[in-house]
């Protein structure tokens, strides 16, 4: 099996690195913060004191960090991969941020270190981590994608070469559009049955099947009538991308007044305090109200 780095050990992160050491893979491991990643290191992880020690003499390193100023401090920064002696021939990024970041960033490692760049974005969450259904929507070249394939099956269902670098993180973006919206019509809908003197906690089942049932009501219905939940991601990493939508939307004169909106309802819940709980607690601007 492969040896490979794995940077970062977020809410995603965490499950899929369990599943590379089940799958067998021996996995270097660094976090910002150490602590974090201990259970990580107790499950068989190695850990690193740098990303530039996490990666050096692996063919392969795999990133998903918040945000692109994060995800270039652990490839550029003092002790980043690119210092790396030998370095890596594969990067997979699995953080989600705007395209033309990726792709700049993708050609100045190259440059730098001819280390090859494959963006790839995940979509379904911890859920899907942990049980190894995660979509993965990747952009560079078809070999370098065909070389990550291995990796990401073990805590992917599937994996679509979306074009050149880039591409998966312009994916993401859509993605994220519609989850987004997707979780304040379910909002609107679950407080319309509330209102109408209907159980809301049977939407799910009552609608399924049928053209209203989508992976968003199924897990996200539930979760806004519980007054508390275990995150499984946040309202402010929901609103950064959408903001990264937002902005390519404007560049490529792209109307999105729905996907604004949502943007805003967000943007809300952010000053409400709420930037750190899950996106279900969406319903909670309501109950304020």
């Amino acid at each position: 099996m492969t040896e490979l780095a794995f940077l970062g050990t977020g809410l995603i992160a965490t499950p899929m690195i369990r599943r590379l050491l089940a799958a067998g893979h021996r996995v270097r491991l660094w976090n910002r913060t150490r602590e974090r990643a201990l259970p990580l290191v107790e499950a068989g992880a190695r850990w690193a004191d740098s990303p530039q020690a996490a990666v050096e003499g692996v063919a392969m390193a795999v990133m998903c960090l918040t945000d692109a100023r994060a995800v270039e401090a652990v490839v550029f920064g003092p002790n980043g991969l690119v210092n790396a002696r030998p370095q890596p021939t594969l990067l997979i990024d699995h953080s989600s941020i705007d395209p033309q970041a990726t792709r700049a960033f993708a050609a100045r490692l190259a440059e730098a270190a001819g280390c090859v760049w494959v963006d790839a974005p995940v979509s379904g969450g911890v859920v899907g981590a942990t049980a190894g259904r995660l979509a993965i929507m990747c952009g560079g070249a078809p070999e370098a994608v065909d070389q990550a394939r291995p990796v990401l099956s073990a805590y992917s269902a599937q994996v679509t070469r979306m074009g050149q670098c880039g591409a998966g993180q312009a994916t993401k973006l859509c993605n994220q559009v519609i989850v987004a919206a997707s979780i304040a019509a379910i909002n609107e809908a679950v407080r319309l049955a509330q209102a109408s003197g209907v159980d809301a906690a049977k939407l799910p089942q009552a609608l399924a099947g049928g053209w209203a049932d989508s992976k968003p009501l199924q897990v996200f219905a539930p979760r806004m009538l519980a007054d508390q939940v275990e995150p499984i991601g946040a309202a402010d990493t929901m609103l950064k991308d959408l903001d990264t939508a937002m902005a390519a939307a404007r560049a490529a004169g792209v109307p999105m007044p729905v996907a604004g909106a949502v943007t805003e309802l967000f943007r809300q819940l952010h000053a409400c305090g709420l930037g750190e709980a899950d996106p279900s607690r969406l319903v909670n601007l309501f109950k304020r109200a």
